[in-house]
């Protein structure tokens, strides 16, 4: 069975970054379709259904995306996407890149120049110099 799906999908585009964002939206579309359902606007159109629509359009063009073949278009696509993205997904990198390294050290800001300065935990209180700016301020690490 995996054979015949891997001899179908050959030639296809496939999974990429904007797919697996469609598929996320869809869900949230879906979940917010199921809260909303007795919402209605102005009287006539309930906003479940509203949300319910645009989950189904958004799953349909995902797998119209997946099972394209014209490949270069999609491939495309996928890079605008990613180039709108950028800078949030710098950002959500960035604050998990902090999370991790708060386990071993302690990070700080230089008050002149809002400098980021990394010191290792456990080493008491220190006196940390600013490597941008040069001004020293006492921290405990």
């Amino acid at each position: 069975m995996r054979e015949k799906w891997n001899q179908f999908m050959q030639g296809r585009y496939g999974y990429d970054d904007l797919s697996r964002f469609l598929m996320k939206v869809f869900i949230a579309a879906i979940i917010l379709s199921l809260f909303t359902g007795r919402i209605y606007i102005a009287g006539v159109f309930s906003l479940g259904r509203v949300f319910y629509w645009i989950a189904l359009i958004l799953i349909v063009y995902s797998y119209f995306r997946m099972f394209s073949k014209n490949i270069y278009k999609r491939s495309q696509e996928n890079l605008r996407f990613l180039e709108k993205t950028r800078n949030i997904r710098n950002f959500f990198s960035t604050q998990q890149n902090l999370m991790k390294q708060r386990k071993k050290y302690h990070i700080y800001t230089c008050p002149d120049c809002k400098q980021k300065i990394r010191i290792p935990r456990g080493k008491g209180k220190i006196e940390i110099r600013c490597p941008k700016c040069g001004r020293t301020f006492i921290k405990r690490s």
